[in-house]
């Protein structure tokens, strides 16, 4: 389960990253799930930020010694 969780925050922080990259420089497209929702256009910054914060909250709760 813990490597489960560990890859899912690997994926958050790399889609948000994508995220990030394609809202900036408009390259890396069709890499990234956020721009493929309609309902999140105009919102795609906040949102990759905030999958880069979920992503790295997951992996420091993972990496915690009451984790274990």
């Amino acid at each position: 389960m813990k490597q489960l969780l560990e890859f899912l925050g690997v994926v958050l922080l790399l889609q948000g990253a994508v995220g990030l990259v394609h809202s900036f420089t408009g390259e890396l497209r069709g890499w990234g799930l956020v721009q493929r929702f309609g309902f999140l256009d105009g919102y795609e910054t906040y949102v990759s930020v905030a999958l880069i914060v979920l992503g790295c909250a997951l992996l420091a709760a993972l990496r915690s010694p009451g984790a274990d």
